[in-house]
């Protein structure tokens, strides 16, 4: 997502960035590129107009064009006129003070209301409170049944009662259980139509009417692009929503409904979809985006990951063998795991400042298959083995490759591999910076064998 937006935008401010002074005329020639990569993105034309038009009149005042720096100065000024056409602020969901907090998601079908409701009751048990889902949905072949599913995978319950009932019975029924079990969280599951329709929009009206939600919020797929911008629009003229949650900002959409639907709907994104687990679901931080859009990266977002993932201890552990040069495959191993628990590795490098651009990340890829190969020779060595991988002559080898079903060769690059991958993350704070030489020593990450 972004990644032609945010190439575009950053190759016309470095441009700015290299002039020891900016002219009206270099300002106004980095806004028509400007105007034009944000089309590309499919931005809504109105919100490109107004966007441009209230970037260029402060980027042409005294205290950008005066500065010692100015074009850095029309980078921060870029930069926080994407925040506040983004929202501004995370907009948080709201706790009713007497629950249960009644949360009513809606929007076309295929969208992915269905999993976004799982991974939201996920994201609010993370959060000290107890959901209970409701299966409102009783026209989708199956949606009742997938929901149900996903309850059990995460053990967080889920209210139904069958296909034969109404929706707004549903939704009734769900509240009381709500209250009679103690949960201080409904999550509807409303049902979904390929298109807009008075007949979807009456059941929900009435939904709405007895259960009275706190937070209405429309789920829409950011592949979509304008589309979306329109549905919530009639969604918002209809029902009223509190907020967006925008799925697959994971996949190769522009970016145009992200950054339109505030502007247009004056509805907030409050989560973002991001991949198909059901821990892939985040608040959006307007703040956040748009620093990694003009590849300033998102080293707090990348913070909250580890910390959320990564066991302290261990890590404080695994620093003290990596100072000590102790870091061994037993080590290695575990620490594939963990990274493998924060999300896929492009979108963490990505994160890092100075590193959204890169050429060497447009086409980097995890092999997936490859790391598990890689965790399948570790898991063939003996113990003595991982925490001395100069044992491992010949024969060590060939049997490592027999009980991982790898070869020979696939071992010996790994071997190869693993010292330099050890003074790699050894050094892996220098790229904080951002600089040349972390960019460096992230390009010599991508030999690891499970990089493509």
């Amino acid at each position: 997502m972004f990644e032609s937006l945010a190439e575009k935008l950053q190759s016309t401010f470095k441009k700015l960035r290299g002039k020891g002074k900016v002219s009206e005329a270099d300002v106004a020639e980095a806004m028509r590129e400007v105007r034009m990569a944000l089309l590309a993105a499919d931005v809504n034309l109105k919100v490109v107009k107004d966007f441009v038009a209230k970037v260029k009149e402060r980027a042409i005042g005294q205290e950008v064009l005066d500065s010692l720096t100015p074009g850095q100065q029309v980078v921060k000024v870029v930069h926080e006129e994407l925040v506040a056409l983004m929202g501004g602020t995370s907009s948080k969901i709201s706790q009713s003070q007497k629950p249960p907090t009644v949360i009513m998601l809606v929007g076309l079908q295929g969208a992915g209301k269905t999993t976004s409701v799982s991974k939201l009751a996920l994201y609010l048990r993370k959060q000290g409170r107890r959901p209970l889902m409701a299966a409102c949905d009783v026209y989708r072949p199956a949606a009742v049944k997938q929901l149900q599913v996903l309850g059990n995978q995460l053990d967080i319950p889920v209210f139904s009662m069958g296909t034969g009932v109404s929706p707004v019975d549903i939704a009734r029924g769900a509240m009381e259980n709500a209250v009679a079990t103690g949960r201080d969280t409904l999550l509807l599951d409303t049902a979904g139509r390929l298109h807009i329709n008075e007949e979807l929009m009456d059941e929900l009206k009435e939904i709405k009417k007895v259960v009275k939600p706190h937070e209405i919020l429309l789920v829409v797929d950011a592949m979509t692009g304008q589309d979306a911008v329109n549905v919530a629009e009639a969604f918002h003229g209809q029902l009223g929503l509190d907020g967006v949650v925008l799925t697959k900002l994971d996949g190769d959409a522009r970016g145009g409904a992200a950054l339109s639907v505030k502007a247009v709907t004056g509805c907030p994104i409050k989560f973002v979809g991001l991949g198909e687990k059901a821990e892939a679901l985040e608040p959006f931080h307007p703040d956040r985006m748009a620093s990694r859009i003009l590849g300033m990266g998102d080293v707090l977002t990348l913070i909250e990951k580890a910390q959320s993932s990564i066991d302290s201890q261990m890590a404080r552990d695994m620093e003290q063998k990596l100072r000590k040069a102790e870091f061994n495959f037993e080590d290695f191993l575990v620490q594939m795991q963990q990274m493998k628990k924060m999300g896929p590795i492009d979108q963490l490098l990505g994160m890092l400042p100075g590193m959204g651009n890169m050429k060497a990340l447009k086409d980097v890829q995890v092999d997936d298959k490859e790391m598990k190969h890689v965790e399948a020779i570790i898991l063939s060595m003996t113990p003595e083995e991982r925490q001395n991988p100069q044992l491992i002559k010949d024969s060590r080898k060939r049997r490592i490759a027999r009980g991982s079903g790898t070869s020979v060769q696939q071992v010996n690059n790994l071997l190869k591999t693993f010292e330099q991958s050890r003074k790699l993350m050894k050094q892996f704070t220098d790229m904080r910076g951002g600089g040349k030489k972390g960019k460096n020593k992230a390009k010599g990450m991508f030999k690891m064998p499970f990089f493509k």
